[in-house]
Formats: C-alpha cells, structure tokens, sequence
C-alpha cells in the first residue's frame, strides 16, 4: 500500500519567465516531468490577414504533476523558463484534479464551438438573432469578434456586421 501512495500525486503550479512558458514547459518534459500549458486557439490580425494561433490560458503560468517523495522538486527551480513553483506560506499547494479536469472540459468544448475562419464568396446561415436561419454570403471580418455579410432583402443585398458567433458555415 505503501509503494503505490508515492506513485500517486498532485498538480502544481509554475510561474514561468515573462513569454517562456513553451520554453518552460519543454524543458520540464525533456526532466522527465508530466506538465499541462493549456493554450486555446484564437484568430489575431497579424499584417491585416486574420490567423489562428494557439495561445496560453493563463499566460505565465503551467501546471506540473509531482510525487512527494518519488519526484525530485529541487531541479525545477533551475530550469530554464521556469521563474518559481507557486507557494503559499513557502508550501507548494497542489491543485486538485478536478481543477484540472474542468479545464481541459471547457478547452475541449470552447474548441468543438469554435466557429471555422471563412473564405470571402463562402455562404454562411445565421443562427441567432433576427435574421437567424437567413442565408448570407460572407464578405470579410470586421475586427476581432465581428463578420460583415451580405443579405439578400428586398431584391437587394445589404451590407450587415453581426458577431461571429451568431454564423455558421453552410
């Protein structure tokens, strides 16, 4: 009973270095130590063309599964990207695995949700609002939330910004 008690363990928290969490995160797999960075993907402007990235959920931050008594704390401190494990009252507090859990939960279904990037031309059907279940052809994004579409109304097609969460593909 004993021999199994050490091999179970908890989730800590890592600060990392400004901007070196993958860096952190990388070095502490290549110790041998399981860690979880969670990112989520986001659409940026980046030279006036919108693309997804990956971007952490809590930038600075990561997660580290020990085992007291089985895995060593002490080379963590010295790892590159690594700026501290998260105390308080100088003890390293675990994070219950239901934390941990729930947020790779709600990873999960953000990213299942997550509206697809659409191309210019592409027809889309609003799901919300007063035009829901209206067909619309997409025209371009209109910042970081906001899609401009064409409707077709009154023999006419008109020019709508709505959310992009309010369309889908098809």
């Amino acid at each position: 009973m004993q021999a199994k008690m050490a091999q179970t363990g908890s989730w800590f928290l890592i600060q990392s270095k400004p901007r070196q969490g993958t860096r952190a995160e990388q070095n502490l797999i290549n110790q041998g130590y399981r860690c979880y960075f969670p990112r989520i993907c986001v659409d940026r402007l980046r030279g006036g063309r919108r693309q997804q990235v990956r971007e952490a959920l809590f930038p600075g931050y990561l997660f580290v599964y020990l085992r007291p008594g089985a895995d060593s704390w002490q080379p963590i401190r010295s790892t590159r990207g690594v700026q501290r494990l998260v105390t308080f009252d100088n003890k390293p507090v675990p994070v219950a695995d239901d934390i941990i859990n729930s947020i790779r939960v709600q990873i999960d279904q953000r990213e299942s949700a997550r509206p697809a990037l659409f191309r210019t031309g592409e027809m889309l059907r609003i799901t919300r609002g007063p035009f829901a279940d209206v067909q619309a052809i997409f025209q371009g994004f209109d910042g970081e939330e906001r899609v401009v579409v064409l409707l077709e109304l009154m023999h006419r097609r008109q020019r709508l910004v709505i959310q992009m969460a309010d369309v889908a593909a098809g």
